[in-house]
């Protein structure tokens, strides 16, 4: 699944550097406008939280298409070993340099990599909606949270268990215990492919009620709320 050290290029080295910095940053975006949210209303924090859910959008879009990708491919050649677009190829021989003796770490990381992404951007919608508890973003926003955050944890056992030399170890891969083949291959495309399908919907959605309930989520942050629009909010 990734190609030999040797014919790497620099540009998988810089996008690898690039994909850990974006997910960092998104992870230090929602730190800070969920601890601004805290406090006293800050008209700020509603624009930041629009920025963050934005961005988290475009790399789902990225992380959904390569599952896509994948499921393609498996149609065309169900008995072939997983496959990978280029792109995401390259992104994954860039990050296998952290730990290069365990050849698909790259390829586990990157997947976790695109997961926390996702997550920030449905962090987002929780953050935006902290003062209109009672919006259907919230609801939907909440459950994406949640199950993605469990698919988070499922990406992070697999990186994990690749890093410290084993079989990737997860509920996509039944703990281990199914030989690598065919049939694996099989089990893994489609359960992460449907997870993602799953969690994709559910930020739609939670994208979909947002825009119809902005008015009344953007009245939590106005200094000097309209009356009407802050019962709504609450």
């Amino acid at each position: 699944m990734t190609m030999p050290m040797s014919s790497m290029s620099g540009w998988d080295t810089a996008g690898a550097i690039l994909i850990v910095l974006w997910a960092l940053a998104m992870w230090a975006a929602v730190g800070v406008l969920a601890y601004a949210n805290r406090g006293p209303v800050r008209p700020w924090v509603y624009r930041g939280s629009v920025a963050l859910i934005g961005v988290g959008v475009v790399g789902q879009l990225g992380h959904l298409q390569e599952h896509v990708a994948q499921v393609g491919y498996w149609l065309g050649h169900p008995n072939s070993p997983s496959w990978m677009t280029p792109w995401g190829t390259g992104l994954a021989n860039g990050l296998q340099m952290v730990l290069p003796n365990r050849p698909t770490f790259g390829m586990e990381l990157l997947h976790l990599t695109g997961n926390f992404i996702f997550l920030a951007g449905l962090a987002g919608v929780m953050v935006i909606t902290r003062r209109a508890t009672k919006t259907q973003a919230r609801r939907w926003g909440k459950m994406g949270v949640w199950m993605q955050g469990i698919h988070g944890l499922e990406h992070l056992a697999l990186t994990v268990s690749v890093a410290f030399g084993s079989r990737a170890i997860g509920l996509s891969t039944f703990f281990g215990l199914i030989d690598p083949g065919p049939g694996l291959t099989t089990y893994r495309v489609w359960w992460h492919f449907i997870a993602n399908v799953i969690g994709t919907v559910i930020f739609g959605l939670a994208l979909y009620h947002l825009w119809k309930e902005r008015r009344a989520v953007r009245a939590t942050y106005s200094l000097r709320p309209a009356p009407v629009l802050t019962e709504q909010a609450a």
